[in-house]
């Protein structure tokens, strides 16, 4: 059977069908709306340019499935090497965890070279990474839990990548403490600063001094109003499951970060990376506020938005893209003590998931019963104790409760 050869020739710019002039998405981009986010304008729903990272962000979920199809680990570098020729080159993995003396005394000229070697470009990215996320989870516990989890996570994945191997003060003194205690610190500090601020938007023109258009320009930036989250995760089931998958997106996201740096050799420094980051701490602030928006009041909002779906589908394309890439990595078995600690610390958040939801609810229903049943029998016990069908007075013999409540025997 005779087919005619398949037309590649676009549709005309201009027609006389309104149908044919409607804009056409690329194939496989995604429209990427954001329903709670808005700029100081009040007549537009989205920032201009917020809203072109939004949809640059459906082209980066677009692309990591574009890399995910290349067949071998070979074609996905190859892949990356049309972005950039330099990729493609075996990475030097640097092992942070060699001498860990804070104080070497063997060494006359600089006894804190231990130190001073460990302090790398990592140490502002860190403060800025964390910076940033406190400023999309906006609450300082979640922070804390997501900080500490991840050096535990390091520990625990240091047989797989030498990247985190580190020394316990580089885990727990610079990376927790000082890098990102500080950043959410900082954080912390603007949240207030951001809560206490008056959100009255003028139009440039409107207002008469320079120093003035000049903070409307800067403030241009800054949100339309502010929200204060509360998470609250122990007040309710579905909170508390809501908080976890996000710690637990949260880690994924930072792990997805070094695996991929692993597997496809790129450089720390390189600007993909960086693009990374940027990517998913705007597309990660709308998501963050849509999850809010959804778990705190799902009657009006009863959908969650697309910029949480998108993370979470930017989130494991990557996690598969290493998966496919680097199957042998992924499966080094963890050592036994590793294992044991993370098996008991899941056994103890489920055990206490159970005793908090479940048997706590029940151990209170059975209580406020037994006080509801108890305190009818006492109100009976006072209907049947009345005198000629009126209340007992002050006169009268008291029963049994009242008096052993006052201390007096009760008569017999």
């Amino acid at each position: 059977m005779h087919r005619p050869p398949f037309s590649c020739r676009p549709p005309p710019l201009l027609s006389r069908d309104p149908a044919e002039r409607a804009p056409r998405p690329l194939p496989g981009a995604l429209r990427a709306v954001s329903r709670t986010l808005a700029g100081p304008h009040p007549e537009r729903a989205l920032h201009p340019h917020l809203r072109a990272g939004l949809r640059d962000a459906a082209g980066r979920d677009t692309a990591g499935h574009g890399l995910q199809h290349q067949e071998t680990v070979q074609d996905g570098r190859q892949f990356l090497k049309y972005v950039d020729p330099r990729l493609g080159v075996p990475l030097p993995e640097r092992d942070y965890g060699g001498n860990c003396l804070i104080y070497d005394a063997d060494n006359k000229t600089d006894p804190f070279h231990n130190v001073w070697d460990k302090l790398d470009g990592f140490v502002p990215a860190h403060f800025i990474g964390w910076y940033l996320k406190t400023l999309m989870i906006r609450d300082w516990w979640m922070c804390t839990i997501v900080s500490v989890m991840f050096e535990f996570l390091e520990y625990s994945l240091e047989h797989q990548l030498p990247n985190f191997s580190e020394c316990w003060w580089d885990h727990w003194i610079m990376d927790v403490l000082v890098c990102n205690g500080l950043g959410i610190y900082c954080g912390m500090k603007t949240l207030e600063w951001l809560s206490l601020k008056t959100y009255k938007w003028q139009g440039l023109w409107n207002i008469p001094t320079y120093k003035g258009k000049m903070q409307r320009i800067v403030f241009q930036f800054t949100p339309y109003s502010w929200v204060r989250f509360e998470w609250k995760p122990a007040s309710s089931l579905r909170r508390w499951l809501a908080v976890c998958g996000i710690i637990l997106v949260f880690l994924l996201a930072e792990l997805n970060t070094f695996y991929l740096k692993f597997v496809l050799w790129l450089p720390p420094e390189h600007y993909l990376v960086l693009l990374r980051l940027v990517f998913f701490v705007n597309v990660g602030g709308v998501a963050m506020r849509e999850i809010y928006d959804f778990m705190d009041d799902p009657k009006l909002h009863k959908k969650l938005g697309q910029q949480a779906w998108l993370v979470a589908a930017i989130t494991v394309t990557e996690l598969l893209i290493v998966v496919k890439y680097d199957p042998h990595t992924l499966t080094l078995s963890l050592p036994f003590y590793i294992a044991q600690c993370w098996t008991l610390g899941s056994v103890l958040a489920l055990t206490w998931t159970v005793w908090r939801f479940f048997l706590r609810d029940i151990t209170l229903r059975y209580k406020e019963t037994r006080r509801q049943k108890q305190q009818g029998r006492d109100d009976q016990g006072r209907a049947d104790g009345s005198v000629d069908g009126r209340p007992p007075g002050p006169d009268d013999p008291a029963g049994p409760e009242e008096a052993e409540r006052e201390g007096v025997p009760a008569p017999h």
